[in-house]
């Protein structure tokens, strides 16, 4: 495999923390001449977070909504892949759900988050998350959860649509095939539906239901939840 694309919360996370296995992960990737490609619903300031921290070249943001990279010169660059008008479109949708539904929790990252939002629908009330969800029906805004948020968007984001457009303008001679997936929540249908080579860490069990698309393998038992589902399973691909 050349890339390994992975969501990150509960996928490359154990219990929301980032444990010693995650850089194990990152040194078994390395030793093999792959690449690591994270794909996730968190914020673009985490983009730059995972780019300046550890040896990770490109990272897709806010569900497909920006890639993070660095160019051939080291230099951090950003492509929104959301037009300004629809950027400053979900600003004012943002303003008036928080004034109509004065119950909802923002994310603590939404200061730095540009194509999405995100909101901690799971600590929130059953009956101000279901107003926040029909506010957004109703104002035809597209919306998924993830282990640890509900985000919202406008237009055709996905993970795949974002990885589609990466793969076709950044890694134009790597073949789809060469690649593989890794992800534990429903904002991971996209990507078990675009690729052949997915893989749900065991912690996807909570969700496998909701799934109208599933990965082609599900890792089993408490040994391969998160992280360190995703360390054994690359363990015995690259050996």
């Amino acid at each position: 495999m050349k890339i390994i694309f992975s969501d990150f919360d509960g996928t490359l996370t154990n219990h929301g923390k980032i444990g010693a296995v995650f850089f194990d992960i990152l040194n078994l990737i390395q030793k093999n001449h792959a690449e690591l490609i994270i794909v996730s619903g968190r914020s673009l300031s985490w983009g730059h977070f995972i780019l300046t921290h550890f040896p990770i070249n490109t990272a897709i943001m806010e569900g497909g909504g920006v890639i993070v990279y660095r160019d051939e010169f080291g230099h951090i660059k950003e492509e929104n892949l959301l037009p300004q008008e629809s950027i400053d479109k979900l600003v004012k949708i943002t303003n008036k759900l928080i004034k109509e539904v004065s119950e909802v929790i923002m994310s603590a990252d939404s200061f730095g988050r540009r194509t999405d939002r995100a909101i901690e629908i799971f600590q929130m009330s059953e009956t101000a998350a279901k107003k926040t969800e029909k506010y957004l029906i109703d104002h035809g805004v597209n919306f998924s959860k993830s282990d640890v948020h509900l985000n919202f968007w406008l237009e055709d984001l996905s993970k795949a649509n974002a990885v589609s457009h990466f793969l076709k303008k950044y890694r134009p001679t790597t073949d789809i095939n060469d690649c593989l997936y890794f992800g534990d929540a429903p904002n991971d249908q996209s990507m078990f539906r675009y690729f052949e080579h997915t893989i749900g860490v065991s912690n996807i069990s909570h969700f496998i239901d909701q799934l109208e698309d599933k990965p082609k393998i599900i890792l089993q038992g408490s040994h391969n939840e998160g992280a360190q589902g995703v360390f054994h399973y690359l363990e015995k691909l690259f050996k």
